[in-house]
């Protein structure tokens, strides 16, 4: 462990962005895989589009705390909204 002051405050800062980016990612597994199992099963059209925003509202909350690259971020909301469309086809 850690002796100097400014070493002890780095390792408590550490084990907070730690468990803090632990409960973020694992809520964007959870949404991602609701709104997959949303799309898959319920017809209504609105109840799936209502589902994949709310899904996508956290992945860019989580994208701006720099959790996930912009681009992984945006590969996903793409992803969900084309299982929707191909759903529709």
């Amino acid at each position: 462990m850690a002796n100097h002051k400014s070493a002890l405050k780095r390792a408590k800062q550490t084990e907070k962005r730690y468990a803090r980016n632990r409960f973020y990612r694992t809520r964007l597994k959870n949404i991602l895989k609701k709104a997959e199992n949303v799309i898959q099963q319920e017809e209504n059209r609105d109840t799936v589009v209502a589902e994949v925003r709310q899904a996508e509202r956290l992945i860019q909350k989580i994208k701006t705390k720099g959790l996930i690259h912009k681009n992984k971020a945006a590969r996903l909301i793409s992803r969900l909204y084309k299982k929707i469309e191909n759903k529709a086809s």
